[in-house]
């Protein structure tokens, strides 16, 4: 009896082995070591087939990559309060990145911000707000303060910033071999208005004692257990980050109370931090003598090899480092993937542009697969730590597909990397070029 073949995704063929996939899918042979392809003229017809038009610049594209207009795959899911075209990664806990045409606005609404939770949001019917607080103690504080929101308010002055915040884990699903996780594509960032009061002034209140080096907090999120008694995650930043002048308890966000999902009625935020720094459903801070060691603070969880290791490592836990700054990174939010120009018409270009806890410095486009750049208009932040808005325009030679690609320098003078980045165990920082597919016809 012959065996039942079983169909496979054009993203599982990829992750097995992408020059395999090359062969198989095109009849494309490439060098293992400079990751560029030789594309004969049946590859070249097949791959046209495909993409609904002929790859221009052909010669310059990277082996073991999935066409941008093939790699967007995503199934649509309504999810109460959010945009229907977000894409639903996991329900519990909830996990909902935003397709990167959705993050077009220069302030992300709420019903665009990407949602990653590691537990169950506490129920919203017992939130009351009047009753909440938030108790700051620990080893390293000169005594314990509990306060409500309403003394927040009243006791410290009120400061609104847009901040980036961007899962540890975003653009995950490109990794090979794959990494553990949700398989982020490239939506889980989002860059909203935040009110509230500097982390620093209250901390100044309670009275930080000379030993303190690391702030933990705790949510009143549910463990997806249900057990009431198991902490669901509880991370940190080092005292440097905590005392930083955009680093908020916030209340608010986009000039309204802060959407459930998204912590109400009271949170941290960090800007140019992996989100998993910034605690919702904020019911405590511990200042602590020692780096944090709550759930998701030890082992692997939110860390990258210290040192750059081959892809499929098993690197041990004392080889791994806690992610601070996030690196440089940009997206294309207009046109969305797939768009159709007819030749001679310019195509505009706009999306953002962030850089951790640096600035972005310069931002380039490319039609031919990295081989030149164009430079783009950047805009300056609104403030610190929030992203930057780019345009560009850009003309084709001639009918076929091409993809756009976007490229973002930070004011170190580092770049995203033209594919992938250096792996890691987990999939984290992913900040290779964004791309987006183009057909130009007659």
């Amino acid at each position: 009896m012959s065996k039942k073949k079983r169909r496979i995704g054009i993203h599982e063929l990829y992750a097995k082995d992408p020059l395999e996939a090359d062969r198989l899918l095109w009849g494309r042979e490439s060098d293992p070591h400079t990751r560029r392809g030789f594309l004969k003229k049946s590859a070249l017809a097949a791959m046209s087939m495909v993409l609904g038009g002929r790859m221009v610049f052909a010669e310059h594209y990277p082996a073991g990559l999935i066409p941008a207009v093939l790699a967007g795959s995503g199934t649509p899911f309504q999810l109460p309060g959010k945009h229907p075209d977000m894409v639903v990664l996991n329900d519990r806990p909830w996990n909902v990145e935003t397709p990167a045409h959705l993050l077009d606005d220069k302030v992300t609404p709420a019903d665009k911000m990407f949602v990653r939770n590691n537990g169950l949001p506490p129920e919203q019917s017992r939130i009351d707000p009047a009753a909440w607080t938030l108790t700051i103690d620990g080893e390293a504080v000169r005594s314990s303060k509990t306060y409500s929101i309403a003394d927040l308010k009243s006791k410290f002055q009120t400061h609104t910033y847009q901040l980036v915040i961007e899962c540890g884990g975003n653009g995950r699903k490109e990794f090979n071999p794959p990494a553990k996780g949700n398989q982020w594509s490239t939506g889980a960032v989002s860059c909203a208005e935040w009110t509230g009061v500097r982390l620093r002034d209250v901390l100044e209140d309670v009275g930080l004692k000379s030993n303190a080096v690391y702030i933990g907090y705790y949510g009143k999120d549910i463990h997806v257990s249900g057990n009431p008694d198991k902490v669901v995650i509880s991370r940190g930043v080092p005292m440097r980050k905590a005392l930083e002048d955009e680093s908020l308890i916030a209340w608010a966000m986009n000039g309204k109370d802060i959407p459930h999902m998204h912590g109400y009625p009271l949170r941290l935020v960090f800007g140019g931090w992996p989100a998993s720094t910034s605690g919702k459903w904020l019911a405590r801070i511990a200042v602590r003598d020692q780096v944090h060691d709550g759930p998701k603070m030890t082992g692997q969880s939110y860390r990258v090899p210290c040192n750059p290791v081959e892809p499929g490592a098993d690197v041990p836990d004392k080889d791994m480092c806690i992610i601070e700054s996030m690196p440089v990174k940009s997206l294309i939010t207009f046109p969305k993937t797939g768009a159709t120009i007819k030749l001679g018409q310019q195509l505009p270009i706009r999306g953002h542009a962030w850089a951790g806890d640096l600035e972005v410095a310069n931002m380039e486009v490319s039609i031919d697969f990295g081989a030149t750049w164009q430079k783009a208009v950047l805009q300056p932040p609104a403030n610190r730590l929030a992203w930057q808005h780019f345009e560009a325009r850009v003309s084709f030679p001639e009918t076929g597909y091409y993809e756009v690609w976007a490229r973002a320098t930070d004011s170190e003078g580092k770049s995203q990397p033209m594919v992938l980045p250096g792996w890691n165990p987990r999939g984290y920082l992913n900040n290779a070029c964004h791309r987006i597919a183009i057909k130009v016809t007659a």
